[in-house]
């Protein structure tokens, strides 16, 4: 009997220990996914030994998006690390490899980390346009035609990224200001059902706007050379300008643009796939009333710096509209501009302007080693070899279904690269004439913008959107991006394959 505590002593200390580390493994996350996550974990080398490498490298892409699936129960940063840390120390990729990528993926990673950055000086200018868009149209179909229409116009000019950072402040600024008036009040219970109703219908409202806007950066980013990054790769090994790169892909993109707005228009007229909410009358009375406090209170100074940021958005504009430096270059210039004539002189708040972006560029690092793991296996050299096998139309046509599908699972800059690379190749080597490159060239645009909108990873700016501090506020989880983009994905890419077919 007197052995028996003694025994018992490091079982117990064992215990208390494992628990805790449970407990600490990935903090709040639900033990369900701690689990998942672990059994990936073990997984991974045990199918590496017993199929290879290939097939544990697919199992590793659809492991990824797993984590970017369930973006609300715990940011894909840490989970995603984890198996991309792992796939360095099974040797799926080299550390060599995972560097290329990230150099490769240098413009959108400096685009990220500066350009939002830059934004977050000019949220009271932006926050003024967007205010009277949102509370000076009364039509709600009509206010969600306008808001996907102007992104759209200002993705195929600027960067979609950019625009979307630009929406992402000025909505977070929105919920703000709801949640701290509503926050301030007293209530009885009776209102307070009625808030959180509102609160809801709220959310419902901005989760419509930022889809239609998403859908907005990716129909109208696909018109022209800057609007979207893997447009510049093409564009650049087409040896194409601004107006040809607009010129080549019109046939099929103008079609795709006008289909993706008649398709607003429709989903906010039917209410259909959880779009069609209004601004509730409660929430548009405590902006409008924020917005005329903010009016009589406007100083000198407060005007005069609301004028400046208005100047920098003119000068970032003509900056990205003439593409006079790389994107994320024109941030910094953006970013000092706007901290100065803000007035901002300390690094804490100067460090703060960071704080939306920097998880997302953690991110994105972290993808870059997914995608090495695609390049060192070779995970889509089967399809890709089989498309370009084809001969005529039916090439054109796969062309463009095959980039949809493996940028939707995969990286849309990615497979444009190495799409862009081998028809490059072809012609180099006199395999196929000019005309049919460029047809090549237009499909694989199409391809790498439009069907990629099946899933939040298949769009940059669907991904940015997704990890984004709003989409936790208003309940914009993976699922239910798939869900509301889904109409537009079967419309607009219906609409560019019909495109391809009869106009090329």
């Amino acid at each position: 009997m007197s052995t028996q505590p003694n025994t018992m002593q490091p079982k117990t200390a064992a215990h208390t220990w494992l628990k805790a580390a449970f407990e600490a493994f990935m903090g709040n996350a639900p033990d369900w996914y701690k689990l998942v996550i672990l059994g990936f974990l073990v997984a991974n080398p045990i199918v590496l030994l017993s199929h290879g490498p290939f097939a544990v490298g697919w199992l590793l892409l659809f492991e990824f998006i797993f984590t970017l699936a369930l973006a609300l129960r715990c940011y894909p940063l840490l989970p995603g690390g984890l198996l991309a840390l792992e796939a360095l120390l099974l040797g799926l990729t080299t550390p060599e490899t995972f560097y290329e990528e990230v150099v490769h993926g240098l413009p959108v990673i400096l685009l990220v980390t500066f350009m939002v950055a830059a934004v977050h000086f000019l949220r009271d200018f932006l926050f003024l346009i967007l205010t009277r868009i949102m509370l000076g149209i009364r039509s709600r179909v009509t206010r969600a035609f306008v808001i996907c229409a102007a992104i759209a116009v200002l993705s195929a000019f600027l960067d979609a990224l950019t625009v979307l950072a630009v929406l992402l402040t000025v909505g977070l600024g929105f919920f703000d200001v709801y949640h701290r008036v509503v926050s301030e009040k007293s209530h009885g219970e009776s209102n307070d059902e009625h808030d959180r109703e509102e609160l809801e219908e709220f959310r419902a409202f901005l989760r419509g706007m930022m889809m239609h806007a998403a859908v907005g950066t990716a129909i109208g980013g696909v018109c022209t050379l800057v609007g979207e990054p893997e447009n510049i790769v093409i564009g650049s090994v087409a040896g194409w300008s601004f107006m040809e790169f607009f010129w080549q892909v019109a046939p099929l993109s103008i079609p795709t643009l006008v289909t993706g707005l008649a398709t607003c228009l429709v989903l906010e007229r039917f209410r259909l796939f959880g779009f069609g909410a209004d601004l509730p009358a409660g929430v548009r009375h405590i902006l409008e009333d924020h917005d005329r406090k903010q009016h009589m209170n406007r100083t000198p100074r407060d005007r005069v710096r609301v004028f400046a940021q208005g100047l920098a958005c003119v000068l970032l504009i003509v900056a990205l509209g003439f593409h006079i430096a790389e994107v994320g270059l024109i941030g910094v210039g953006l970013l000092v501009f706007g901290a100065t004539v803000n007035g901002v002189t300390d690094e804490h708040r100067i460090a703060k302007s960071f704080e939306a972006g920097m998880p997302f560029v953690a991110l994105l690092v972290v993808f870059f080693a997914i995608v090495g793991v695609i390049h060192s296996q070779h995970l889509f050299d089967p399809v890709i070899s089989s498309v370009l096998a084809m001969d005529g139309r039916t090439q054109l046509v796969m062309i463009y279904l095959s980039n949809g599908l493996l940028s939707a699972v995969s990286d849309n800059v990615f497979v444009a690269t190495i799409y862009i690379d081998q028809v490059h190749n072809l012609l180099n080597a006199g395999l196929i004439p000019r005309e049919l490159f460029e047809r090549q060239a237009a499909a694989i645009v199409m391809g790498t913008g439009i069907p990629a909108m099946a899933t939040p990873n298949g769009q940059a700016a669907f991904l940015f959107l997704l990890t984004s501090a709003l989409a936790t506020h208003i309940r914009l989880s993976y699922g239910r991006m798939v869900w509301m983009a889904l109409p537009y994905v079967i419309t607009t890419s219906v609409a560019a394959l019909l495109s391809i077919l009869y106009f090329f």
